[in-house]
Protein backbone atom coordinates (compact mmCIF):
# COMPACT_ATOMS: atom_id res chain seq x y z
CA UNK A 1 0.00 0.00 0.00
CA UNK A 2 2.81 2.39 0.93
CA UNK A 3 4.19 1.44 -2.51
CA UNK A 4 0.87 2.83 -4.40
CA UNK A 5 0.79 5.93 -2.52
CA UNK A 6 4.99 6.48 -3.55
CA UNK A 7 4.41 6.40 -6.83
CA UNK A 8 0.89 8.19 -6.51
CA UNK A 9 3.26 11.37 -6.41
CA UNK A 10 5.08 10.75 -9.50
CA UNK A 11 1.66 10.81 -11.64
CA UNK A 12 1.70 14.11 -13.08
CA UNK A 13 -1.67 16.46 -13.89
CA UNK A 14 -3.40 15.45 -17.26
CA UNK A 15 -4.89 18.16 -18.73
CA UNK A 16 -8.36 19.63 -18.41
CA UNK A 17 -10.97 19.62 -21.83
CA UNK A 18 -10.57 22.78 -23.93
CA UNK A 19 -11.09 23.09 -27.66
CA UNK A 20 -7.43 22.78 -28.23
CA UNK A 21 -7.57 19.26 -26.69
CA UNK A 22 -10.24 18.44 -28.72
CA UNK A 23 -8.58 19.48 -31.52
CA UNK A 24 -5.79 17.48 -31.31
CA UNK A 25 -7.87 14.71 -30.72
CA UNK A 26 -9.43 15.36 -34.08
CA UNK A 27 -6.46 16.10 -36.09
CA UNK A 28 -5.07 13.14 -34.97
CA UNK A 29 -7.97 10.83 -35.87
CA UNK A 30 -8.10 12.66 -39.00
CA UNK A 31 -4.83 11.52 -39.50
CA UNK A 32 -5.10 7.64 -38.64
CA UNK A 33 -7.64 7.77 -41.23
CA UNK A 34 -5.80 9.03 -43.93
CA UNK A 35 -3.05 6.50 -43.26
CA UNK A 36 -5.18 3.78 -42.75
CA UNK A 37 -6.53 4.24 -46.20
CA UNK A 38 -3.41 5.12 -47.86
CA UNK A 39 -1.73 1.94 -46.16
CA UNK A 40 -4.58 -0.70 -45.87
CA UNK A 41 -4.49 -3.61 -48.46
CA UNK A 42 -8.59 -3.61 -48.73
CA UNK A 43 -10.21 -0.38 -46.39
CA UNK A 44 -13.47 -1.02 -48.30
CA UNK A 45 -14.28 -4.41 -46.58
CA UNK A 46 -18.24 -4.94 -45.37
CA UNK A 47 -20.10 -4.19 -43.72
CA UNK A 48 -20.35 -0.71 -45.33
CA UNK A 49 -20.88 2.63 -43.67
CA UNK A 50 -24.50 4.60 -44.50
CA UNK A 51 -22.46 7.20 -46.44
CA UNK A 52 -19.18 5.51 -47.09
CA UNK A 53 -18.47 8.77 -49.69
CA UNK A 54 -18.03 10.54 -46.54
CA UNK A 55 -14.57 8.18 -45.81
CA UNK A 56 -13.62 7.45 -48.72
CA UNK A 57 -15.49 3.97 -49.37
CA UNK A 58 -14.06 2.61 -45.94
CA UNK A 59 -16.01 0.21 -44.47
CA UNK A 60 -16.95 -0.36 -41.02
CA UNK A 61 -14.04 -2.34 -40.30
CA UNK A 62 -11.81 -0.01 -41.51
CA UNK A 63 -13.16 2.80 -39.78
CA UNK A 64 -13.32 1.78 -36.13
CA UNK A 65 -9.57 0.51 -36.17
CA UNK A 66 -8.24 3.64 -37.93
CA UNK A 67 -10.38 5.99 -35.38
CA UNK A 68 -9.30 3.37 -32.84
CA UNK A 69 -5.35 4.03 -33.69
CA UNK A 70 -6.46 7.82 -33.68
CA UNK A 71 -7.60 7.57 -30.12
CA UNK A 72 -4.24 6.29 -29.10
CA UNK A 73 -1.78 8.45 -30.76
CA UNK A 74 -4.48 11.56 -29.96
CA UNK A 75 -3.84 10.59 -26.25
CA UNK A 76 -0.57 9.86 -26.35
CA UNK A 77 -0.21 13.44 -28.10
CA UNK A 78 -2.42 15.47 -25.71
CA UNK A 79 -0.46 13.71 -22.45
CA UNK A 80 2.85 14.69 -24.07
CA UNK A 81 1.98 18.50 -25.31
CA UNK A 82 0.32 18.85 -21.55
CA UNK A 83 2.83 17.56 -19.85
CA UNK A 84 5.48 19.77 -22.61
CA UNK A 85 3.26 22.81 -21.09
CA UNK A 86 1.55 23.52 -24.77
CA UNK A 87 -2.03 22.59 -23.86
Amino acid sequence: MLTLLAVAGDIPTTAAWTPAVGAVMVGCNILAIALGKAFMGTPSKPPALPMPEMFGGMGLPALLATTSLGHIIGFGAILGLASKGIL
